[in-house]
């Protein structure tokens, strides 16, 4: 959302010197722009915010500007955002780090659907996972009116002159309002050159394959339902191949499961059950008998369906994004990909 409702189309070629950009021989070709004008300027990979969010755990200012910084420097120019994450932290951080950098270099998103309101007394510390004090509680609005409050308090903690992507946020138990209030309004944004494309972001893939189907949605995040071990996605990537709409995966890790399979791990921030681990610990093997990490198969396995443009990295520090960058460089033998 752009404050003065000035145009500002977005490329439409990908960077060629991105992260990612070196595939192994069986992957797809990202560099065609998604058709019309829901052509994005995406990198390969994508630095998702909830991690720089304080996720579970907090992160210094310091860290999380040298993680930013850091992405930048490799290449990466998909940034992430949105309100849930650390009651507005993220965006904040995101803002600060990106607010000198050349505004059309890069694809900043964030996430409608969850408005900050303050917390009149607050005490302790977020109930929802975040490492940061209960100063906002998150009111579920998909409205109209909500959407556009929503995004102008984003632009208001982000110090930045618009959203390029604004993404309807796990509209699980909003669904209608979310299909007949919040796209729309998000649309006719759209549509006056406002803010620059549209989008739902969820961790499932029955709405927003209605998204697809009965809107003329330009990109679907979707998290942790198209990975090594679930690949539950395939139907609405398909589908949206079809229709021309990009797909940004997040999750890919399954919430770490996929970097070093443990009975101690998570699988999508659960106690991981034993077939899934078993699965798990399959693929590794897999991918020790080719000399190739797995945390690589993982965040490489999405990119080679044609609908995705972009895989999210949840890194929290500078070490962590050269590794996830490593990783999706790495080059991996069509013969593993066959076995998995």
């Amino acid at each position: 959302m752009e404050r003065t409702g000035s145009t500002h189309s977005t490329d439409s070629t990908d960077s060629t010197h991105s992260p990612g950009s070196t595939r192994s021989s069986g992957s797809t070709d990202k560099t065609a722009a998604t058709p019309t004008a829901r052509a994005l300027r995406l990198t390969p990979l994508s630095l998702g915010g909830a991690g720089l969010g304080n996720l579970f755990t907090a992160v210094s200012d310091e860290d999380a500007t040298r993680a930013l910084d850091t992405a930048w420097d490799a290449g990466i120019r998909v940034f992430d955002t949105a309100p849930h994450y650390g009651l507005g932290l993220s965006e904040r951080r995101f803002g600060a780090a990106l607010r000198d950098r050349p505004r059309e270099e890069y694809v900043l998103s964030t996430k409608v659907g969850r408005i900050l309101e303050p917390v009149p007394e607050p005490s302790g510390d977020d109930p929802e996972g975040f490492a940061v004090p209960a100063a906002f509680q998150r009111v579920l609005d998909y409205s109209g009116d909500g959407v556009r409050r929503s995004l102008e308090a984003s632009l208001e903690r982000l110090g930045l002159d618009r959203i390029d992507v604004a993404l309807i946020h796990d509209p699980d138990s909003h669904e209608e309002q979310a299909l007949t209030e919040a796209f729309p309004a998000l649309a006719k944004l759209r549509d006056e050159g406002v803010i620059g494309a549209v989008g739902v972001g969820m961790n499932q893939t029955r709405i927003p394959l209605r998204f697809v189907r009965e809107t003329d949605i330009d990109v679907v995040l979707l998290a942790g339902r198209y990975t090594l071990l679930d690949r539950s996605g395939a139907e609405l990537l398909d589908t949206a191949a079809e229709r021309g709409v990009g797909i940004i995966i997040g999750g890919a890790f399954n919430s770490g499961l996929l970097v070093d399979p443990q009975p101690t791990s998570t699988y999508d921030y659960q106690t991981v059950p034993e077939p899934v681990l078993a699965n798990a610990l399959r693929l590794k093997g897999i991918c020790e008998r080719h000399g190739v990490p797995l945390r690589a198969a993982a965040l490489q396995f999405p990119s080679r369906h044609p609908a995705v443009r972009s895989v999210l990295i949840g890194a929290r520090s500078p070490h962590e994004v050269r590794d996830g960058v490593e990783m999706a460089e790495l080059p991996i033998p069509d013969d593993l990909w066959t076995e998995v």
